[in-house]
């Protein structure tokens, strides 16, 4: 994360509510002072406010430890699918992008470079097993050759990079492994293990079928896409749910990973009823899925709870979930000392229409809705990002499946 200049002015905030946070004192809204260097230095109820301190009034507003979006694309310029980091960022009240796969071990310096090192974001990065990684995806074939992975090349950029890369990405699903099936799987997987680090893996079009899938990775991997509707691919019946519990409860993660094609409202409403929550909450952004019913973090976490998932479940995989995959605190306190990093949201009432990836429409009730990014001593205010005006005004009950109208 590239910081700006620090701040000449202590920053106060009032009357919000914490969540997400191991250790917060009890009671009512909260006050929060942070000082010039950034770390808290004062919490509690009506603190005075100090000469010169910026304030913003919460007026009642939910505060977390800062939003970690787990899967997006942001290698701009070094891939034809990603985006800018300001573009699903701090505006939208996500303080860290993980990076899944953009490059791999033959551009990751680049990235690096041109990307991490100069975004106002964190930018951490999943290592695309693949050498290239996805530099021409939207134009070339996707399909994983063996002989495009150099399992010592990549080795050796974990090594020159660890401070950034938290994990190895692979993608297993049929139209990008092909005849290979398991193999780029199985080869990240023996990285993961030389590397000491996770994998991410890719789950779509079989083969590889879920149930194999599962059978490869084990505690501390994660699955994306883990609700997608792709059929063969999917979590669409109890055998397979009950399977995919049981590896959760070990430890596999299972990640959202929205995208323009990875996620259905159907799969996803009937797993949370069998009682499978996803780990985290990740948007998978990229230039396809930007527009595409996708739009930013909020609204996918909005989606998530439309389909049943608890409030506090939520927001925990959208903080502490994602902050244990890839390495940052997860016993984030109130307390001071300790860093500022937040985000300030609100959950409101309203009525917005909103697409899965597979095509079927919904209405959300509940909207989370980001308002201020922080970051140090320093807020930058956020929002969640507009649909473009093609989203069409009827849509698909999620609960009934019958036709709606606003």
């Amino acid at each position: 994360m590239t910081h700006t200049s620090s701040s000449a002015q202590p920053l106060l905030l009032t009357n919000v509510r914490p969540v997400a946070f191991a250790a917060a004192p009890a009671g009512g809204p909260l006050d929060i002072l942070v000082g010039t260097d950034g770390c808290i230095a004062a919490v509690g109820s009506g603190l005075p406010v100090p000469a010169g301190v910026r304030q913003i009034n919460g007026k009642g507003t939910w505060i977390s430890p800062g939003w970690i979006d787990l899967h997006a694309h942001v290698w701009r310029g070094g891939t034809d699918v990603s985006i800018d980091p300001s573009q699903c960022g701090l505006a939208c009240g996500v303080t860290t992008i993980v990076d899944a796969g953009s490059a791999g071990e033959a551009s990751f310096a680049g990235f690096r470079e041109f990307i991490i090192e100069k975004s106002r974001e964190r930018v951490l990065a999943f290592l695309n097993i693949g050498s290239i990684g996805l530099v021409a995806c939207s134009r070339v074939s996707e399909l994983i050759d063996v002989r495009s992975i150099d399992i010592d090349r990549t080795i050796a950029c974990v090594n020159a990079h660890r401070d950034v890369i938290v994990g190895i990405k692979v993608r297993s699903s049929g139209s990008i492994s092909g005849t290979w099936g398991l193999t780029a799987l199985k080869i990240a997987k023996k990285v993961g293990k030389l590397t000491n680090l996770p994998l991410m893996v890719h789950i779509g079009e079989p083969p590889p079928l879920y149930d194999e899938v599962l059978d490869v990775v084990g505690p501390g991997d994660v699955i994306t896409h883990c609700f997608n509707g792709k059929a063969g691919g999917s979590l669409n019946d109890d055998e397979l749910i009950e399977l995919a519990k049981r590896c959760a409860n070990e430890g596999v993660r299972l990640d959202i990973g929205h995208g323009a094609a990875s996620f259905s409202f159907r799969t996803a409403e009937l797993a949370i009823q069998r009682g499978l929550l996803p780990f985290s909450i990740s948007t998978d952004l990229h230039v396809r899925s930007l527009e595409h019913g996708v739009w930013d973090l909020a609204t996918t976490m909005s989606k998530l709870l439309e389909l049943g998932m608890p409030f506090e479940a939520m927001v925990n995989a959208v903080t502490s979930g994602p902050a244990s995959v890839v390495g940052l605190p997860t016993q984030v306190r109130l307390e001071a000392g300790t860093k500022a990093e937040f985000t300030l949201f609100d959950l409101v009432d309203g009525r917005l229409d909103v697409v899965d990836a597979m095509g079927a429409r919904a209405t959300l009730r509940r909207i989370v809705e980001p308002r201020w990014a922080v970051l140090g001593a320093e807020a930058l205010a956020a929002s969640r990002l507009q649909p473009p005006p093609h989203a069409a005004p009827n849509f698909t009950c999620i609960h009934c499946g019958g036709a709606q109208k606003p």
